[in-house]
């Protein structure tokens, strides 16, 4: 096997691991929300549900762009799904996404976004991350955080 090939291979199984670690994350969050507050309107922006749906949503917006295949069977989340239905959708969305990073890294390019896959995974946990506080924020907001504990693991990667 040429060089650069064993480098690929010993630089994309991490990557796409790191991205499926960071879709766990969300589903031990997802997890912690009561149903009754998933859809309880912040006093601005978006509610919880709508947090998560967002999330997958934009997964789609860059599988239509970068590998329109991987669509199949995947369709947007509307205000009012059920944890079920986020985690679901997420789970799918999320298993596209590796899908995608996984030819990306092979190839060395996300058509349609610049500069390269490892950027691109960077960029979608960084999306995550900011939509998953944005969601423990509303929590606290209206009087249901999620717990210490969940709060604790959602930095617990090595476990999750």
């Amino acid at each position: 096997m040429p060089i650069q090939s064993r480098m690929l291979r010993s630089v994309t199984d991490p990557l796409v691991e790191t991205w499926e670690i960071n879709a766990r994350i969300n589903r031990f969050f997802l997890e912690e929300v009561a149903e009754t507050s998933l859809w309880m309107k912040p006093s601005k922006g978006r509610p919880v549900g709508g947090q998560f749906a967002h999330i997958h949503n934009v997964r789609l917006m860059w599988l239509k762009s970068a590998a329109p295949s991987l669509l199949e069977g995947l369709s947007k989340l509307e205000d009012g799904a059920t944890k079920i239905e986020i985690g679901d959708a997420l789970a799918a969305s999320a298993m596209a996404i590796s899908e995608c990073l996984k030819e990306g890294l092979e190839v060395g390019k996300i058509k349609g976004f610049k500069p390269h896959p490892p950027a691109f995974l960077g960029y979608l946990i960084a999306h995550v991350a900011h939509h998953r506080g944005q969601a423990e924020l509303i929590l606290r907001m209206l009087g249901t955080p999620i717990s210490d504990k969940t709060s604790y693991g959602l930095w617990e990667w090595g476990v999750r």
